[in-house]
């Protein structure tokens, strides 16, 4: 979801609780492997989406990293955000990337978290903001300073791999707005402008939104097969273990990333049932509810399925969902209950999951050269 709008629509339609499971594992291999795919039956496990939910440094110290093995890679956000509308001062664009920000939904800075050594053998997922029409001014020309900025810090990152969720949620409309024309314009040039700058240790990650999505729209916005090396889309509700991405990854040959996910369960009204995972009762509801469901999607889609993300977060203490139908009910870490824990701990430790580790870049940077 969006990070830093208050504008909150949500036309929510009540399908089953689970959903209808998309069966691809009888697909032929894809070939060639795309940028930082991982091997066949590997999937990267990424973990965020804020300082406090992350953990593992000095000033944060109660997230993930620190109650469970280091995972593949983190996710923070920033922006190509100058203009917004209804304000007439622009802005700096790129907020949380090198010093501290805060939209309404935890602290962000990226940089803090990628120069702590506890992070040194973790990817990076950056989730890059260019909504409110900020599409059109990039793809103009408007914003090549940010461009450019953000290039020469991907690049000083060295041989990490950074998995760029450029313009995130496109189809987010209600929040996003983002015109087809604009959003493939802006991303091409990003593209374009990234590879001129000699930044090699990136993938483009095209993202689509959790829920009703439609195909005709994936088709509308897709930059080209060219310009794509992951696709993604964000799973909230059980019902995305049928998400139309799974057929569109197969149908281009690309890898899928669930660049979001985070247990919701909505009532009969489209408004999310109170889930608190500290709370025994509720951990255990959740794990049989949703994070089963969300598991086996993995499984079932793995020749297409290389990589997850899992949203750490307590929604409700946040001043951005607060009156959010979606996520004003939902506490989702899984870090401060036992049973939820323990049962995340049995799933992630099997070998479908990569961790960090002092291989894992290399790994990923080999396949890409076979």
């Amino acid at each position: 979801m969006n990070k830093k709008l208050f504008v909150f629509l949500f036309v929510v339609v009540s399908l089953s609780a689970c959903g209808q499971i998309i069966h691809t594992s009888n697909e032929k291999p894809r070939n060639p492997v795309a940028k930082f795919e991982p091997a066949d039956g590997r999937v990267l496990l990424f973990v965020g989406q804020e300082l406090e939910a992350i953990g593992g440094t000095d000033a944060y110290h109660d997230g993930y990293y620190d109650h469970f093995p280091a995972p593949a890679g983190f996710t923070h956000y920033t922006d190509f955000i100058t203009v917004l509308q209804n304000e007439s001062k622009p802005r700096p664009g790129l907020q949380g990337l090198t010093t501290l920000a805060n939209w309404g939904d935890g602290p962000e800075n990226m940089s803090l978290t990628a120069n702590d050594p506890d992070f040194k053998n973790s990817c990076l997922a950056i989730g890059l903001d260019m909504s409110q029409g900020n599409d059109s001014t990039t793809a103009a020309g408007g914003n090549d300073h940010l461009i450019i900025k953000l290039g020469q810090w991907i690049n000083r990152l060295g041989n990490r791999p950074v998995f760029l969720r450029l313009g995130y949620e496109f189809d987010g409309h209600d929040w996003n707005h983002y015109k087809p024309g604009h959003y493939k314009s802006a991303w091409i040039r990003v593209h374009n402008k990234m590879d001129s700058m000699g930044v090699n240790n990136i993938a483009y990650v095209w993202q689509s939104k959790s829920g009703d999505t439609k195909r005709s729209e994936m088709d509308e916005y897709y930059p080209g097969d060219d310009y794509v090396d992951w696709v993604a889309f964000s799973y909230f509700e059980p019902r995305d273990s049928a998400h139309p991405m799974l057929q569109f990854a197969h149908d281009h040959k690309k890898p899928l990333f669930i660049a979001e996910s985070s247990p919701v369960i909505l009532d009969s009204n489209g408004v999310s049932k109170p889930l608190d995972l500290t709370r025994q009762a509720d951990a255990e509801w959740a794990w049989k509810e949703w994070f089963e469901p969300f598991f086996r999607t993995i499984r079932h889609n793995q020749d297409v399925v290389k990589a997850l993300h899992y949203i750490n977060a307590n929604w409700q203490s946040r001043s951005m969902w607060k009156d959010n139908p979606f996520f004003s009910n939902v506490d989702a870490r899984i870090t401060h209950n036992s049973f939820i824990k323990n049962k995340w701990l049995e799933e992630t430790a099997k070998p479908l999951y990569l961790k960090a580790s002092d291989t894992l870049f290399n790994h990923l940077w080999n396949r890409e050269q076979h």
